[in-house]
């Protein structure tokens, strides 16, 4: 899908998802109004990974092919996706700031409330204020948006949490379900989710959602793929917040970015774990809205 010239002025909280592009699913295609490729400069909206797929999918697919089963969190939500990533699921520092860029120039003519970011990168002892990728990623939150990015599955040792995620600004998300083996990348994990505290010294992350063996939108590259297919990590647990946020703005459109991340640390259930794996607690979506 090629980009929109026009000004959006469709209904729904704009959510921008920086990944491996988006396959046009049937769960939320009607809904993607923008698409920019940062990594092969293609024109029309694809997904050579899978992964960008299930993250819209979990933030804002609105279960269609599942007569409303695998409804993700905000069905409401029109989407602009940006591949960062490639085929492999891997990406640059200047890949993710030239998206930076894009949404920033682009940020009131598309609409853009919500930005989830499913991906990071791990350095030991990493300093925020040191990292390229922290304080580009960062400009997005000083102009307004409200920014949410995986706690990494580097865990479970301290300060694990992978960048932009060490961001004292941005919105950190963890597993809350990490005690269950999974397989990530390939690989059978466990206690994966990234701790904190960052090298800062920060509390981090700031709050976790379920991550592990979530069933989300599969790209349908042949007949017989099945429209649905299951994924596990701090990747997946992040569009169910970014999906939350998007309801709370759209119940309260005018509350700032600041405002939504009190909210959620004065909604958030606090669970039977330590607080550097689990923050202010677990997302309660009910308790979000009220």
């Amino acid at each position: 899908m090629e980009d929109r010239q026009a000004r959006y002025t469709g209904k729904g909280i704009g959510l921008a998802v920086m990944d491996t592009g988006a396959f046009m699913h049937p769960d939320f295609r009607d809904r993607v109004v923008a698409f920019q490729d940062i990594v092969r400069r293609r024109k029309r909206c694809y997904d050579d990974n899978g992964h960008g797929t299930h993250i819209l999918g979990i933030a804002a697919g609105d279960g269609r092919m599942s007569a409303g089963k695998h409804a993700g969190a905000a069905p409401g939500a029109h989407l602009i996706v940006v591949k960062v990533l490639d085929w492999r699921g891997n990406g640059t520092v200047d890949n993710v700031l030239a998206g930076v860029d894009y949404l920033l120039r682009n940020q009131e003519r598309l609409g853009i409330r919500v930005v989830n970011i499913s991906m990071g990168a791990f350095e030991e002892e990493g300093m925020e204020e040191d990292c390229e990728l922290v304080r580009g990623v960062e400009k997005l939150w000083d102009a307004g948006m409200v920014v949410l990015a995986a706690a990494g599955n580097n865990g479970p040792g301290p300060m694990t949490i992978a960048a932009p995620g060490i961001s004292r600004k941005l919105i950190t998300v963890g597993c809350s379900d990490d005690d269950r083996e999974t397989h990530i990348d390939g690989s059978r994990m466990r206690d994966y989710s990234g701790r904190g505290p960052t090298a800062a010294c920060i509390c981090k992350p700031d709050l976790v959602a379920p991550g592990c063996e979530i069933i989300s939108c599969n790209r349908m590259l042949r007949a017989s793929d099945a429209p649905y297919t299951r994924k596990s990590g701090t990747s997946m647990a992040t569009p169910l917040a970014a999906g939350a946020v998007c309801c709370l703005l759209e119940k309260y459109p005018m509350m700032t970015n600041a405002q939504v991340k009190l909210k959620l640390r004065e909604s958030c259930v606090k669970l039977d774990m330590p607080d550097e794996k689990q923050g202010w607690g677990v997302l309660d979506q009910q308790r979000l809205m009220r």
